[in-house]
């Protein structure tokens, strides 16, 4: 009896410490994730700000960001 009651202590604490290191984790994880949205939605407002004062500069940043090359003028 002192055995088992031993052994699902043990357990208990291997088990207190995985959910902490799996939360510990996921939160960092959600972290990372949220300050990533922040950052996209932040980068989504600065082009659309530059796209309604430069329509010119916001395409040649478009292009510039997509990789495709422009017509020789």
């Amino acid at each position: 009896m002192l055995r088992t009651l031993v052994g699902y202590a043990i357990l208990a604490v291997i088990g207190y410490f995985a959910l902490k290191l799996l939360f510990g984790l996921l939160g960092f994880a959600i972290t990372m994730l949220i300050n990533l949205v922040v950052l996209a939605a932040i980068g989504f407002l600065l082009y659309a700000l530059l796209k309604l004062i430069s329509p010119d500069l916001a395409r040649r940043v478009h292009e510039t960001i997509s990789g495709r090359q422009r017509p020789a003028a």
